[in-house]
């Protein structure tokens, strides 16, 4: 199984990220800024969606760093950030443009709630850390 690295600097960059970092989990204080380094960063236990093609096989999970960087604000909604022990499922990750590179990259979760954050321009990356553990049940999500 190979680690992921992936480097995003426009939409369909964050795209191909945001597809690898659907139905992650995470706590709450597996996030965090660092408005020093203006960096925006997440730990999550991804679902590797490669590793579960089969209807049978369950999958895996990998534990999976994403960090943004040239942030200039974060707003949540929809979940209590004082909750550290509280758990988020992420489903997708997108960016809108507002000014030129700068913009809002919009971090939805399962719930309806978000993460958005005011950037300068789009920089992402995403590395797996290297732990991958089998997957108690593969995502399945309604089509309704």
């Amino acid at each position: 199984m190979t680690d992921l690295k992936l480097l995003a600097l426009d939409t369909e960059d964050l795209e191909v990220i945001s597809a690898h970092v659907q139905d992650a989990v995470l706590r709450v204080s597996d996030m965090g800024y660092a408005r020093g380094d203006r960096r925006f960063a997440l730990l999550m236990n991804r679902f590797d969606w490669e590793s579960g093609k089969s209807r049978r096989d369950k999958g895996v999970r990998k534990r999976t760093a994403l960090h943004f960087d040239a942030v200039q604000s974060v707003v949540t909604n929809g979940f209590d950030p004082a909750a550290p022990e509280g758990v988020l499922e992420l489903l997708a990750i997108t960016f809108k443009s507002i000014d030129g590179p700068a913009g809002i990259v919009e971090l939805s979760f399962a719930g309806g709630g978000t993460v958005r954050l005011g950037v300068e321009c789009l920089e992402a990356r995403l590395s797996d850390l290297g732990a991958a553990w089998a997957a108690a049940a593969k995502p399945a999500h309604s089509l309704d």
